[in-house]
């Protein structure tokens, strides 16, 4: 499975929302992504990809393409 994959299918699952959805995703477009569900995708992120995100980092998670951005910094290429 790509990283790309991974990280939509993180995105799915959390957040119960489709694929078509992610492209400009952000933060509280659904109830599901509130304090909890951010959370919960960082943990899931962080699992799928070997890696533990600073602090700064999980703050400024805002959207779908802030967290490719984001990922970017600790080796992990999202295509």
């Amino acid at each position: 499975m790509s990283n790309l994959a991974k990280y939509n299918n993180i995105f799915i699952e959390t957040f119960e929302v489709t694929e078509e959805m992610l492209p400009g995703y952000k933060y509280q477009d659904t109830p599901a992504w509130d304090s909890v569900g951010h959370m919960t995708m960082i943990a899931a992120l962080e699992d799928a990809f070997d890696i533990m995100m600073d602090t700064d980092d999980i703050i400024d998670f805002s959207s779908w393409e802030k967290g490719k951005e984001i990922l970017q910094k600790y080796d992990v290429e999202i295509a």
